[in-house]
């Protein structure tokens, strides 16, 4: 099995292949270049440097969400592109477990927290022990008060994860929280590859054809657009 993954719900985007459980290499970048300009070029790259050709490859995964509007649009429209054609299974995961799984520690809580703006993160948390992940929160948007409430009942050490992370550090006082080394924070393709492989397990089928973005909440333009209805303006 030949699995490519794609990550694009923020800033920065990677791509990860992978042999089975083994990782053949990861390309990423956090130049402030646009998704459109560098993925699938990054991808082809990367295909060729590990000894292979586009139709070598089995399996596609994306982060579906959530995460930002157009990265993640642009992530979920690379990887159907790319399985669309040879009619590969097409995998979309959680951008939170997925940075989740690519943290790689092995006792602890995992806070996995993305900016949403309005004082909110698009949150999910994960208990990890003895390697293995359990998920405690759905994924959610959830406000930065009442997500310090909740970790108040936690004991041991808290590690956050995601362009959220510092932003949960300065905020969220009085809790044993860890901000791993900056480039371990942020959500990239290995992880994307991991909660694949976790599905794949699970005899899931990776229906390309059915997966659409995860947004968790509606962007700007629609909230306005549902505003002016709510409003009887035209």
């Amino acid at each position: 099995m030949l699995l490519l993954a794609f990550e694009t719900s923020a800033k920065a985007a990677s791509v990860a292949l992978f042999d089975g459980n083994k990782l053949l290499g990861e390309t990423y970048q956090n130049t402030g270049l646009t998704h459109s300009q560098t993925l699938m070029v990054m991808a082809e790259d990367l295909i060729h440097q590990c000894g292979h050709t586009p139709a070598d490859i089995t399996h596609a995964a994306v982060a579906a969400g959530p995460g930002s509007f157009t990265g993640v649009r642009i992530g979920v429209a690379a990887a159907k592109g790319f399985a669309w054609g040879k009619e590969l299974p097409c995998y979309g995961v959680s951008t939170l477990e997925a940075m989740a799984l690519g943290l790689g520690i092995w006792d602890g809580t995992i806070v996995c927290a993305m900016d949403a703006r309005r004082a909110q993160v698009y949150n999910a948390v994960f208990e990890a022990k003895n390697g293995e992940l359990t998920r405690i929160r759905d994924d959610r948007a959830i406000s930065l008060a009442e997500l310090g409430e909740e970790l108040q009942t936690i004991s041991g050490p808290i590690y956050l994860v995601g362009d959220g992370a510092a932003l949960c550090h300065r905020t969220l006082t009085g809790l044993p929280l860890i901000l791993p080394p900056e480039w371990k924070q942020h959500q990239r393709a290995v992880g994307v590859g991991l909660a694949a492989q976790a599905a794949i397990a699970r005899g899931e089928r990776g229906d390309g054809a059915a997966l659409s973005p995860n947004y968790l909440r509606l962007s700007q333009a629609e909230r306005e657009r549902l505003e002016r209805e709510n409003k009887g303006e035209k």
